[in-house]
């Protein structure tokens, strides 16, 4: 069974290739060719209600493969100088159920989840869109403007964490990287995001804190930090004045507290969702019609999407 690292990872799958990737997945998902189980997840009676461990299984097909994703979720990880999610894919060829690769998941879920927001981005956000947000500077921060520098014409980069050390030091290390890139340390959530073309919402809060008023028209948004039903980032008013697609409906539908609350407090239906990225990527639902509307995409992550580059990246090193 071949070992790959996490460095070995994030040296054989690009931002541009996983984005492609992904759409090839979505693509798949949504006619039907793989397939996913429910995320399990166990609290663990020992964090205080914190620490999560997961698992995350998919089938790609008969002469491919199956596996799942496990890892965990130790949010206070950050004060030991350690990621809070880790974990590995493990991957088993369909054809004799026999284990392939043990595939570091940390590595996989930092590309992954930014390319998704990225294929996403490209569907919904204005073709011109100049100004990105990052709100949270954790793991995700890194990706999500690599993987969205791919698809659209980014030069100014707002900067937002409630920590705003940790915020000044990142915009250090990608000051660095991108020299061609403006980056501002927001003293505010409001003066972050309003005006961004694109908003990326990256952080573990549990409760909702991006206002409708603070954004303006023709922002796109990536929802991504949370993943429970009882976590959310963004408040109620914003998802009902928003343009709302899911990654997938059934895992939105259990996980999403985005959508869920405020279906719950009788603001929202289901079939508020306009769609699925799937359905915008076979072309069955529209993207942005204008350069007013807000659109949303409400991702809590996918067991095919981790599948999908774990197969890519195996091929590569077989």
């Amino acid at each position: 069974m071949k070992q790959v690292s996490y460095d070995e990872v994030i040296e054989q799958l690009s931002f541009k290739e996983s984005i492609q990737v992904m759409k090839d997945c979505f693509n798949d998902h949504e006619n039907g060719t793989i397939a996913q189980r429910e995320r399990m997840v166990e609290i663990l009676p020992d964090g205080k209600d914190k620490n999560v461990f997961a698992l995350m299984p998919a089938y790609l097909g008969e002469k491919r493969y199956f596996g799942a994703k496990i890892i965990t979720a130790f949010p206070d990880n950050h004060s030991l100088n350690l990621p809070s999610h880790v974990g590995e894919v493990m991957l088993f060829d369909s054809q004799n159920g026999l284990p392939v690769a043990l595939i570091n998941a940390n590595a996989i879920t930092w590309i992954r989840t930014a390319a998704v927001s990225a294929l996403a981005t490209n569907f919904l956000a204005k073709e011109d869109s100049s100004i990105l947000t990052l709100l949270g500077t954790g793991q995700q921060a890194s990706s999500h403007l690599e993987a969205i520098l791919c698809v659209r014409p980014i030069k100014v980069v707002r900067v937002y964490d409630l920590n705003q050390k940790a915020a000044a030091a990142f915009i250090e290390r990608m000051q660095a990287n991108h020299p061609e890139l403006e980056f501002i340390n927001s003293n505010n959530l409001r003066e972050a995001v309003e005006h961004s073309d694109i908003v990326c919402t990256l952080t573990p809060s549990k409760e909702a804190f991006l206002e409708a008023d603070f954004i303006s028209e023709g922002t796109h948004i990536n929802a991504i930090g949370t993943f429970t039903p009882t976590t959310r980032e963004l408040k109620s008013e914003l998802m009902v004045k928003g343009k709302v697609y899911v990654d997938d409906y059934e895992a939105a539908l259990k996980e999403s507290g985005d959508l869920l609350i405020p279906i719950a407090e009788g603001l929202m239906k289901e079939e508020n969702i306009v769609g699925s990225l799937g359905e915008l990527v076979t072309d069955k639902v529209a993207g942005r019609a204008n350069i007013e509307e807000i659109t949303i995409f409400d991702a809590v992550g996918l067991a095919v999407e981790d599948l999908c580059c774990a197969e890519y990246i195996y091929k590569k090193l077989k």
